[in-house]
This record gives structure tokens, sequence and C-alpha cells, in this order.
């Protein structure tokens, strides 16, 4: 489904691009990916599939996340962590007038949505994690399924290889979708992201951060009524590691659900969108009615 016309926010001084459509209650959609990433370029246009339905019945917003997309990069070279990221999702709601934000976040979106709501809780009035590795106990399998990814990277042929291997169906990997991944990886500021990288504290801050956040889910809770959603077939975030995750937020969180889709892959929300959309929408509309923590 074609994306509504792009808008733009300066939020920390940070360019942000972001996609909405409806009205009601808000539903903030986070990719995954991560800045300088060199098999995909993900952004909010992964959602395109979803928008359009979700916006008959609430108020959806697609954010590239700070480095990704159009979204501007990190200003310093310190500024690569996981922990601005979070802070930038913060400021862009506030920025938005956004309040009890039921905040959805897909791979490592998922952890950014969880340590936001862990953060920032007076904005959150749920939380949705969709196949998130990054945020579930224990090892990705993403090595072994990525291996030989066809050189050069981020073309337009080595992203649908890439999607293809994360994927169940393949029939969600559409023109659309790889000429919106195509144009965000052929900017010179994606390729700033890919050349600085390496220089960034991002992967050893994302260790300790993810320790730390495993601790306080175990510990404290998050704090705020949770969905888990999971493609059954992910080879790349196993549905052993999808529910370890769901055990240790419900051992703290009453409120906590999970909905695992048959024959999916890991972008479960393109390949069963009709399907997707319809839970997100029963745990919002049910959302409602549960008391606030």
């Amino acid at each position: 489904m074609p994306l509504p016309e792009a808008k733009f926010v300066q939020v920390l001084g940070i360019r942000t691009r972001y996609f909405e459509a409806g009205s009601g209650a808000p539903l903030v959609l986070l990719h995954g990916g991560n800045f300088g990433g060199i098999l995909s370029a993900d952004c909010a246009a992964n959602f395109d599939r979803n928008i359009e339905g979700l916006s008959s019945c609430v108020r959806v917003i697609a954010v590239d996340r700070l480095g990704q997309g159009l979204t501007d990069n990190p200003v310093r070279l310190e500024d690569y962590t996981m922990a601005t990221v979070v802070a930038h999702i913060a400021a862009f709601l506030t920025t938005l007038g956004l309040k009890d934000v039921i905040l959805a976040g897909h791979s490592r979106g998922g952890y950014v949505a969880c340590r936001t709501t862990l953060d920032y809780p007076d904005l959150i009035q749920s939380c949705i994690l969709i196949d998130s590795g990054t945020l579930a106990p224990g090892h990705s399998g993403m090595e072994a399924v990525m291996t030989d990814v066809p050189e050069p990277r981020l073309t337009r042929d080595a992203q649908r290889w890439v999607l293809e291997r994360y994927s169940f169906n393949l029939d969600h990997i559409d023109d659309a979708w790889l000429d919106a991944l195509t144009v965000v990886a052929a900017t010179s500021k994606y390729r700033d992201t890919i050349a600085t990288l390496p220089r960034a504290p991002f992967f050893s801050h994302l260790a300790q951060h993810k320790e730390e956040t495993l601790a306080l889910l175990g510990e404290r809770g998050i704090g705020k009524p949770v969905l888990v959603l999971w493609g059954l077939n992910d080879p790349t975030a196993s549905i052993e590691r999808g529910h370890e995750l769901f055990r240790l937020i419900a051992s703290r969180q009453p409120r906590a659900e999970m909905h695992v889709f048959n024959q999916a892959g890991h972008f479960v929300y393109r390949e069963r969108p009709e399907e997707f959309n319809s839970v997100i929408l029963n745990w919002m509309s049910r959302c409602a009615g549960f008391p606030s923590d």
C-alpha cells in the first residue's frame, strides 16, 4: 500500500522523518536495524503494508529512527549508542505532544520500545514487542542465516537476498519496499553511518545496555501491559528465545500476552498483515480498559 506523505520534525536538533495516518489512540511503530547496517537499510517504510489498515481505527505514526531512513545521523561519535536512540524516540513522542502511547517495535526496534517504556513510563500506555532478537535472552542465529551475502551489499538485489533469508513467505518483498530501502541505502548520510560505525561505541554499549535491560525486566518488571508478537518460523530470532523473553516479562507483569503467527518469519507484520493488524487493534481496544500502573 502507498505510504502517506512524509512529514519532518526537529527532535533534539535532529531532522526526523515520519509517516502518519488516522485519528484516535496513538500507535507508534518502530522499525528494526541500526544506523550503519550493511544487510538492509531498514526504515519506517517497512510498515507500508500495515499503516492503511491500522489507520482505519487508530492514529498510526511510523518514524525513522535516529540515523536511519531519512532521519539525520547522530551529531557526535559518542551519540552512536542505543541510549541516544531511545532518548530520541522519547523526545519525538514529546515533540508531537503524544501521551498514553502504544509503542510497538520490531526486531532492534522492539528493544528500543522496551527500553523507552522502562525509562519514560509516563509517555507509554502499553508496549508491543515484535520478533525482537536484540531484546530476547540468548544469541541470534543471524550469522548462520546471513552467510555469503551478495556483493556489493545494500544494492537492490543484495537487499532482496537478505530479506528473503529473513522470511518464511516471500511475496511481501515487493517493488515498493525494495525501492524505499534502495533509496535510503544510496544516501550520503547512510554511507556516512557505515563509515562511522566501526569507530563508534554502539555494539559495546548495546551489550552492556541489554544486560542492564534484562536485569530491570527481571527485578522490577516493565511496569506496563505488554504484547509479544512472534513468527513461529523466524530464522534469526527463534521462537524459543521469544518464549524465554515472554516468560521473563510475564514473571513481573500479569498483563502480558503472547501471540505466535504460524508460517511467518522475521517480518511477521508484512508476511501476515491482516492478521497482524487485527491482533494489534484488538489489543489496543482492550488496553483502554486496563487500570493504570
